[in-house]
């Protein structure tokens, strides 16, 4: 099973100049809305197969969904039209193709280049048939960068806006710490299983949290996980017939292990729930934890209720949240207040 890091894998393809310096003389701020980006491209290279091939990458359909959404919507013009405010949307493509400058197809991503806030990625190649190969080659390369910078940007807002009420629970709970969507203040805490809602009546995102004892590395497997998850959520997650209550779908369940930003390992299990006895269900993603310190598994889970309507944004939402979790040891103790000390 393939391992991802952070960066989904991006940063081992030797092709790719990840990050290059930014001007540092942006003043606007990025434009644009989430999961959108801007492709500057020659027109007869974009109706060739190497747009083609581009356009199929970003239209990619999320994992996990219960229908087919793309990656990303695509604004497409072409270099004499890529101006005034073209220039400051959030995520930028620009494609150059030049046999007499490039030998090969290499990516470089820049970061606030025409406006804060904003990446830029530039893919030269010497012709259409060496993108169309890199493509074939790196099916998920340009979505797996501006996904991880679309949640890297989520992650930097929860930095400041986040639930409190989660925070304080799951800390006096679990030891951990977790920054979620400043809208989830709905909650169950039980023994063992800590349960958020934003109760939203439209795209409904909700929050769990539960540990269990780490036995050996079969733990870390899609089938023990998968069982644990049933076994957990049946007793905790129940509907509003008699005898329904919250279970996994068995059909298109993907287990990746990831290295995250800190070094940690962390298995992500993602896919459908569904509710037996009920006509509900959803997307649902799910980090799994090993808490060396207390000899634990720490699972996070983000599940998305929203029906007839596109889920991407909601479960992309919580994702991020689950990027924040810190386990004992990894977060700094906050020194408790003296008597008659100032809040």
């Amino acid at each position: 099973m393939k391992t991802r890091s952070l960066l989904f894998g991006l940063l081992s393809l030797l092709l790719l100049a990840m990050e290059g310096c930014g001007s540092g003389s942006a003043t606007h701020n990025a434009t644009g809305m989430i999961y959108e980006v801007v492709v500057v491209m020659d027109k007869a290279a974009w109706t060739s197969p190497a747009g083609e091939a581009i356009k199929a990458q970003l239209h990619s359909d999320v994992p996990g969904l219960p229908q087919s959404e793309a990656s990303f919507k695509i604004t497409y013009c072409t270099p004499d039209q890529f101006n005034n405010l073209l220039t400051y949307v959030r995520n930028i493509l620009i494609v150059k193709i030049d046999s007499s400058q490039y030998t090969k197809v290499s990516l470089k991503a820049e970061r606030d280049r025409y406006a804060k806030n904003q990446v830029v990625m530039v893919m030269n190649a010497p012709s259409i048939e060496s993108i169309v190969e890199h493509m074939q080659t790196h099916p998920t390369s340009i979505i797996d960068y501006f996904n991880q910078v679309e949640i890297d940007r989520m992650i930097n807002i929860y930095s400041s806006q986040y639930s409190s009420l989660v925070m304080k629970h799951v800390k006096k709970a679990f030891d951990i710490q977790i920054k979620v969507p400043a809208d989830m203040n709905s909650y169950r805490d039980t023994t063992n299983f800590f349960w958020a809602s934003n109760d939203a009546k439209i795209g409904r995102t909700d929050l769990v949290v539960y540990t269990f004892p780490y036995k050996d590395k079969n733990t870390f497997t899609a089938d023990y996980l998968i069982a644990k998850r049933d076994s957990v959520l049946k007793q905790n997650i129940l509907g509003v017939f008699p005898n329904s209550y919250m279970k996994t779908q068995k059909i298109g369940i993907t287990y990746t292990p990831l290295t995250l930003s800190n070094g940690k390992y962390c298995g992500e299990l993602r896919g459908l729930w569904e509710m037996q006895g009920d006509m509900m269900g959803g997307p649902f993603v799910s980090h799994i934890r090993l808490d060396e310190k207390n000899n634990r598994i720490v699972v996070v889970e983000g599940f998305v209720f929203a029906p007839e309507t596109n889920k991407r944004n909601y479960i992309r939402r919580i994702e991020a949240a689950l990027y924040t979790l810190q386990l004992p040891g990894e977060f700094v103790e906050q020194p408790a207040k003296k008597q008659g000390e100032k809040k």
